[in-house]
């Protein structure tokens, strides 16, 4: 009897055993730091600074959100990592119709620089890493935390971290859009420029695959969509007049870890070479720094159970160790009662603690490159590599990542795999242990973290307090010259600090924008 094939997410077969001569780069590959840098991004990886890692938080109101960040601080993480409620993501102020029992529920609410003064307080921004998972209003919370950072005294050129920035994820798989795609671009290769002159070590987008993976993608398609969205980003700067070595050098990458661990790491090693040799090869970028794939993780949202919760706290070590075999930057560990609600103090913990052990205990961070040479994990590359170039060339054919979000093509794709998978489980094809396989009957709910309903109460009456307060003829003043500057085509980094700085709300800043771009609708 002939043994059933094996095969990944991306539907790469696995052979049982490879012989030597399978891998194309066997006894060729480049060093870890050496282009195209598929072994890794520096020659020393994790033996001269471990991944950053990052939690990432955020709940209820700014002072909530920073007891946590501060609790996470103390415990020994080393960057922050905001959420953001679904009303600041999407432009809303906590006291507008839309934003109700919304209000702190999946992240913090933000609406003005009283409360972004207040998630960073005590927090030192000279010192600190925060990466901000925002979009459609990333211009308004990076002028927020530049704003914080000068009220701090330290200047825009001294402040590290990530804005994700990333709108055209958002069309593909997440939607939280407010403007039609040709003005969001716009606003991103503003933020570009504006990097360009005051934000030296702030990377200004983090282009994200892992809201696809998340959406029902496979790894292929994860790392090809992201790619093609990176190039179109790319292709916006250099029409803005941007030159490539100005602005790549501080694009950066999102990707998701899932459970295939050896498909993972291959994921990783494949995105880095595509897009080195896309830089160099398509757009003629001479500086080393332009050709990186630098990229964060974070583990499989979407793979964690509600059944036998426990057992998430394996699945998550496992995908953080394909990160790190990967070669990641920065890695978030999801809490195993993230399928129930929010992160408990005490689940935030154990997953901070599950990448102390790994970098700490398992020795993995000791090789820069720890499985390189694996017949089975080149194999995998290669394979990984073909399969992504080959989408990557589709997305070319149909005109690009904004042709394809407007025709429907990376739903279509996205939709297609969501379902093959989901049918593979319901068939008992695919194993999900505590779901379709090895029940248990005493199934036991951990506490579960509850978002005090009268919080979003507190929220808005410190919103109605800042508007009572401010000077309103400098906020009046402020939003007339940004849409000014907005309908002029010129670049809203600048009026969109000045705003914030005279305590203009989030809210107030997006209906400026609205009123000039109107909102998208995505087409049936």
């Amino acid at each position: 009897m002939t043994p059933k094939s094996k095969k990944t997410t991306s539907g790469i077969d696995v052979p049982a055993v490879l012989p030597d001569s399978s891998s194309r780069h066997d006894g060729g590959l480049p060093l870890p730091g050496e282009y195209p840098f598929t072994r890794g991004v520096y020659p020393d990886m994790y033996r001269g600074r471990l991944w950053t890692m990052r939690q990432y938080a955020g709940f209820g109101t700014a002072s909530e959100t920073n007891k946590r960040f501060r609790y996470l601080l103390d415990r020994g993480q080393t960057g922050l990592s905001v959420a953001f409620d679904l009303a600041t993501q999407i432009g809303y102020d906590s006291d507008h119709p839309m934003a109700k029992g919304e209000v702190g529920r999946t992240g913090v609410a933000v609406d003005s620089l009283e409360d972004m003064e207040t998630v960073f307080d005590g927090i030192p921004l000279d010192k600190v890493s925060t990466s901000m998972t925002i979009n459609s209003t990333a211009v308004i919370l990076l002028a927020l935390y530049i704003a914080v950072g000068k009220k701090q005294g330290v200047p825009p050129e001294m402040l590290m971290g990530t804005v994700q920035n990333d709108i055209l994820k958002e069309f593909v798989a997440r939607g939280t859009y407010i403007f039609p795609p040709m003005p969001s671009m716009k606003i991103i290769t503003d933020i570009f420029a504006y990097a360009d002159q005051h934000l030296p070590k702030y990377n200004t987008i983090s282009i994200s695959g892992y809201h696809i993976r998340e959406a029902g993608a496979t790894a292929a398609q994860e790392v090809a969509f992201t790619l093609s969205n990176g190039i179109a980003y790319v292709r916006a700067a250099l029409k803005a007049g941007l030159g490539v070595d100005q602005f790549a050098p501080r694009l950066s990458f999102f990707f998701a870890a899932h459970n295939d661990l050896f498909e993972e790491v291959a994921k990783f090693r494949a995105a880095r070479t595509i897009w080195a040799r896309t830089m160099k090869e398509q757009f003629g970028a001479t500086n080393e720094k332009s050709m990186l794939l630098r990229f964060h993780t974070q583990t499989g949202g979407s793979t964690l159970t509600a059944q036998q919760p426990e057992n998430n706290i394996v699945r998550t070590s496992m995908q953080a160790l394909a990160a790190v075999l990967g070669g990641t930057q920065s890695l978030h560990t999801n809490s195993f009662d993230e399928a129930l609600g929010l992160p408990t103090e005490k689940s935030a913990e154990i997953a901070l603690r599950t990448q102390q052990v790994i970098a700490h205990e398992s020795g993995v961070a000791n090789s820069a490159d720890p499985l390189a040479g694996s017949y089975l994990v080149e194999h995998m590359t290669d394979e990984l590599e073909k399969k992504t170039v080959a989408i990557i060339a589709e997305v070319e054919k149909l005109g690009g990542s904004v042709a394809c979000i407007e025709k429907g093509y990376f739903h279509r794709e996205i939709e297609r795999s969501a379902y093959q998978f989901q049918k593979e489980i319901e068939t008992d094809e695919r194993v999900v242990v505590g779901v379709n396989s090895f029940h248990s009957d005493d199934m036991v709910i951990p506490p579960v973290l509850k978002v005090d309903p009268a919080l979003e109460e507190r929220q808005i009456a410190a919103l109605e307090k800042l508007k009572k307060s401010r000077n309103d003829d400098a906020v009046t003043k402020c939003l007339e010259h940004l849409e000014e500057v907005a309908r002029g085509g010129e670049n809203v980094v600048y009026p969109v600090i000045e705003a914030v700085e005279n305590y203009a709300t989030v809210g107030e800043i997006s209906d400026v924008f609205r009123k000039i771009w109107g909102e998208y609708r995505e087409q049936a």
